[in-house]
């Protein structure tokens, strides 16, 4: 899924998403439920990721 087609079924900008991408800013629990929602994932599977690229 494009940061475009994210940030449009998100109701967000494609910017946002791009900094959340690149860890330079942190999404509210309300905007992370919200991003579950659209890629239809786990906040759990998502946190677990960000955690893992901290990790490197």
């Amino acid at each position: 899924m494009t940061q475009e087609t994210l940030a449009a079924r998100a109701g967000v900008s494609r910017n946002y998403v791009s900094l959340l991408e690149l860890n330079q800013k942190s999404p509210t629990v309300q905007m992370l439920f919200k991003l579950c929602k659209v890629l239809k994932a786990r906040p759990s599977v998502l946190i677990a990721r960000v955690e893992a690229q901290g990790d490197r």
